[in-house]
């Protein structure tokens, strides 16, 4: 039985590929590479062709987008200064019609239309009784319980305290927010300290405590950790049906950069995923 996923590096006197392998999600990602894109694109086939991956994920150079598209791949997204400060352009390529179609793009333009256009609101006076603090590895247990509670999937194993422990010690930032003792909201900075960006992922509020804008606020602690730490590329990947998370990016200043199609499994189904963008050292 295949774990949930797994990192592979291949190395060849022609080429270096570093791959995520998604069993969970039925995907395959590209972070790293370099050498001969030929060979990388028949490393590529061969591994698709021996598994059950229906979508291919290819985080590309500016450089090979273009070459990658001559091949099949499309271009859903961009994430300016991916590179240590070079833009990637995620391209991708599906090998199911089903995993390529998606149901709900209307509704998803509808609802990125309404944020673009909505009047800013002021933010909401966060009572004296939610508490905002850095996690730490004893947090983990509260982590888990969070995500199990919020998320009935989601395309990383956030439910188990390992798991989120095991993040934590990696060096993944959480910053979470307590309400009478209960951690009632938590979000993360997925730090790539090779490339120099993060990822602001992970966020989560129980629905009693989502009217007083507490993820706004906390996604600002990351970012001013994140600038502490040098890192200047922000980016987050958040589920285009959801009107709260988008509009709490967009009021933050985070450029939309595009939309990835059935991208993951999170809350009941595969999903379509918004891309936002943002360079903290314009902040």
């Amino acid at each position: 039985m295949n774990p949930p996923y797994e990192t592979i590096t291949k190395k060849t006197i022609h080429y270096t590929l570093q791959i995520y392998l998604d069993y969970f999600n039925e995907r395959l990602r590209v972070d790293q590479y370099q050498g001969n894109m030929s060979m990388i694109l028949q490393e590529l086939d061969q591994l698709v062709n021996k598994s059950s991956f229906t979508k291919v994920i290819f985080f590309a150079r500016p450089e090979h987008w273009q070459k990658l598209l001559s091949t099949g791949f499309e271009l859903e997204a961009i994430i300016k200064g991916y590179f240590n400060g070079t833009d990637s352009y995620i391209m991708t390529c599906y090998k199911d019609i089903e995993r390529r179609t998606s149901k709900y793009w209307i509704e998803e333009d509808t609802v990125l239309q309404e944020i673009q256009k909505k009047t800013t609101k002021e933010a909401a006076i966060i009572p004296e009784r939610y508490h905002f603090r850095k996690a730490d590895e004893q947090d983990a247990e509260k982590l888990a319980e969070l995500y199990r509670i919020v998320f009935a999937v989601y395309p990383t194993p956030m439910n188990d305290s390992d798991y989120v422990k095991k993040m934590i010690r990696s060096g993944t930032i959480f910053y979470v927010v307590e309400c009478n003792k209960q951690l009632v909201s938590a979000a993360s900075a997925d730090v790539n300290n090779t490339f120099y960006h993060a990822e602001l992922t992970d966020c989560a509020t129980l629905p009693e405590h989502r009217k007083y804008g507490l993820m706004k606020k906390l996604l600002i602690q990351l970012e001013d950790e994140l600038k502490k730490s040098g890192i200047f590329c922000a980016f987050s990947i958040a589920r285009a049906l959801s009107f709260g998370m988008n509009a709490a990016f967009f009021q933050l200043g985070y450029q939309y950069n595009g939309r990835l199609t059935n991208n993951c499994y999170i809350f009941d189904k595969l999903e379509d995923m918004n891309v936002w963008v943002k360079d903290l050292s314009k902040k």
